[in-house]
């Protein structure tokens, strides 16, 4: 299978396509351990497929995710690697911030490459948040901070809070149907030199029957998730992280890399779902 890359300033190169892993081991706070082998199979499947960024957080199962993410990355090496995990807005504050980024490491069994603010928190203002970063950074527990689910003002005002390192990435929901961040916060992404991690970006597999998708699919014998997630390759900073819960989905997802769809398709596929 061929590796397709992203390079952005602020954090080097990372797998075109990543691997989301909500509702693996579990939901909000909960824990399921009912496909434990079956979703850890995935994941090593998908990172020998060159999905090579791994998207998760505390929030995922209660942090059980985060355990399956760090079974399944055993024997791959580390450095090849782009492992993504998140505060939960609740523990925002610098101490619950440094707890949580301690506890997210252990489970993981390893370093983490991107640590995100969940969401936009009211437990703490942000310049507390951030120094909690920088602390988390300083400690060697984490390579690079960011936020998910933040507009451009929320962005800027807690970069103005750094000291000593800079944002380095968001992540927002961001979809053929659903397009809102190409008015601000994905140019601006670009702009910056920022990763922009694109969740939900299959949404929930309602691209993969559109007649249109498919039609233009049938012209490079790919399905619509595959055309879809080649789509968002064609947009420069943006890596989407569709969800690896099985081989068979890991596999389709993986087979979006790899090639490109021709510049009038590309732009048909833009104007359609403008």
């Amino acid at each position: 299978m061929a590796k397709d890359v992203k390079c952005v300033k602020a954090v080097g190169c990372v797998s075109a396509i990543g691997m989301g892993t909500w509702g693996i081991g579990g939901g909000f706070w909960t824990v399921d351990r009912s496909a434990d082998d079956k979703w850890i199979d995935s994941l090593r499947y998908g990172i020998e497929l060159g999905m090579t960024l791994i998207d998760t957080a505390e929030m995922y199962g209660g942090g059980h995710s985060e355990e399956l993410v760090g079974e399944a990355i055993k024997g791959f090496k580390r450095d090849e690697l782009f492992i993504v995990t998140k505060v939960w807005p609740n523990h925002a504050k610098y101490d619950d911030v440094i707890k949580s980024a301690d506890s997210s490491a252990r489970r993981l069994g390893t370093y983490i490459d991107l640590l995100l603010l969940h969401w936009p928190s009211d437990v703490a203002p942000i310049c507390e948040t951030v120094k909690a970063f920088e602390e988390v950074i300083n400690r060697g527990i984490a390579r690079h901070w960011g936020l998910s689910n933040f507009d451009v003002r929320g962005v800027e005002e807690a970069r103005a809070c750094a000291k000593k390192y800079d944002i380095a990435a968001i992540e927002n929901r961001y979809s053929l149907l659903h397009r809102g961040d190409e008015a601000s916060v994905i140019p601006y992404a670009e702009r910056e030199g920022l990763l922009y991690l694109a969740y939900t970006p299959i949404e929930k597999g309602a691209l993969a029957n559109d007649s249109f998708l498919i039609e233009i699919g049938k012209r490079y014998g790919k399905t619509a998730i595959q055309v879809a997630l080649n789509w968002y390759i064609g947009l420069g900073t943006v890596v989407p992280i569709p969800k690896a819960s099985s081989r068979r989905h890991v596999e389709e997802n993986a087979g979006a890399m790899g090639w490109r769809l021709s510049k009038e398709d590309w732009e048909a596929i833009s104007r359609r779902f403008r």
